[in-house]
């Protein structure tokens, strides 16, 4: 897929189901629930049906987040980036897709600005950009005061158009903002971002997306396989 070698481009990426073969957020939940770190059968039945509702695009985002950010202000902060670290190794760096590393290594190389824009809580993914080597993050951002965690977010959730305020902010505040835009995602709930940037691409996608791009004409690929395809 031949990305061009114009100045001042950005690559946007989401990242679960994306950039990763999983769910990060949802991996999250179950890493406590297999360490013993919460109730086993009320949390992991929560999991999954916020990630239901989530496939099925009626998630109450802030039901979700007071959910998924209890964990963080129940515990020591040293304990939880401990927890950190191993859920990085054991659950996040096998489903790194190859494919997708490879495609943000092509924006690399022609020098685009690269990003990721996910809707999963900065906690979880801020080692996970790293680890892709991808500088530029924004995600839900969860409140921080007096040495700890507070179980509530600040500001809007990276979620549906709240992924276009996100970047819509993060634009005004660079000198020479990119004039050409990608976006990768797999999921319909990305569909106000998708229909923003110059080159939406569907990525995987589910069926309502992918019924979406084709209808549109948006590209439509596979990062599971050895190499990106292109429908």
């Amino acid at each position: 897929m031949g990305l061009g070698k114009h100045n001042m481009k950005l690559a946007i990426f989401d990242l679960d189901n994306t950039l990763l073969a999983g769910d990060s957020d949802y991996l999250w939940g179950e890493f406590l629930v297999a360490r013993g770190l919460v109730d086993e059968q009320a949390y992991r039945e929560a999991n999954e049906r916020f990630y239901r509702d989530y496939q099925e695009g009626r998630l109450d985002i802030d039901a979700f987040l007071r959910f998924t950010l209890a964990p963080l202000a129940q515990n020591p902060p040293e304990r939880l980036w401990a927890w950190r670290r191993e859920f990085l190794e054991t659950y996040i760096r096998p489903i790194v897709l190859p494919a997708g590393e490879r495609l943000l290594a092509e924006h690399r190389k022609q020098g685009h600005q690269l990003m990721i824009i996910t809707a999963t809580n900065r906690f979880v993914t801020g080692p996970i950009a790293e680890l892709l080597g991808v500088e530029a993050l924004l995600a839900t951002e969860p409140e921080w005061r007096d040495g700890r965690y507070t179980g509530r977010h600040v500001g809007t959730p990276t979620f549906q158009a709240g992924k276009v305020k996100a970047l819509d902010e993060w634009l005004a505040r660079q000198p020479a903002p990119p004039e050409y835009r990608w976006f990768y995602s797999d999921s319909h709930n990305d569909l106000p971002l998708l229909e923003r940037v110059e080159h939406p691409v569907a990525v995987d996608p589910d069926p309502a997306l992918r019924e979406t791009a084709l209808d549109r004409g948006w590209p439509v690929i596979s990062l599971r396989e050895h190499a990106a395809t292109v429908d």
